[in-house]
C-alpha cells in the first residue's frame, strides 16, 4: 500500500473514532425529528413555521424520516429548525478500517488458498492443516499490503 493511501486510511480512521461510541445508538421509532419536537413540546405548526411548511408537510417530513426516505438535506434543515446540528458518519462494523481490511484480506486469502489446496489434494499432494493456515496468513498479509481492488468484490 502506498504512503498516500495509508495516510488517507489513518485520517479516516481518526475521524471515524469519534463516532464509535454512537454506533450503538438506535434511532427512535418515530424518527429523531418527531421525538425531539415532542420532547421539546414544540407543535407541528411551530416547526412548520420554522421550516416554512404546513402542519401536513411536517407530518409527511416526520413520516419520511421514520420510513428512512428523508434526504440528508431535509434532515439537515430540520435539525437547523430545531436548533440542532446534524451529525452524519459511517462507522466500520469491524471497529476500524484496518480491521475491515484485515477481515476482507483473510476471507480472500482463505478462498485463494482453498482453491489451490483443493487442486493439490486432487493431485494427491495435500498439505497439512498447519501449512494451509500458514499460507492463508501469509497471503492475507500480502493482500493487506497490496490492497487489490478484488478485496471489495
Amino acid at each position: 500500500m502506498e504512503n498516500k493511501q495509508r495516510l488517507l486510511l489513518d485520517q479516516m480512521d481518526r475521524k471515524m473514532q469519534s463516532f464509535t461510541s454512537t454506533s450503538n445508538v438506535s434511532s427512535p421509532p418515530t424518527g429523531w425529528i418527531k421525538a425531539i419536537r415532542t420532547a421539546l413540546g414544540m407543535s407541528l405548526d411551530q416547526l412548520g413555521a420554522r421550516l416554512d411548511m404546513t402542519k401536513q408537510g411536517i407530518m409527511k417530513l416526520e413520516a419520511r424520516e421514520a420510513a428512512g426516505t428523508l434526504t440528508i438535506k431535509n434532515l439537515r434543515e430540520a435539525a437547523r429548525a430545531l436548533d440542532m446540528t446534524l451529525v452524519y458518519g459511517l462507522v466500520p462494523k469491524d471497529g476500524s478500517l484496518d480491521a475491515l481490511i484485515e477481515r476482507k484480506a483473510k476471507e480472500l486469502a482463505q478462498q485463494i488458498v482453498s482453491r489451490t489446496s483443493t487442486s493439490m489434494k486432487l493431485e494427491d499432494q495435500a498439505n497439512s492443516p498447519e501449512r494451509i493456515n500458514k499460507a492463508i496468513e501469509e497471503r492475507a498479509n500480502s493482500l493487506k499490503l497490496e490492497m487489490p481492488k478484488i478485496l471489495w468484490d
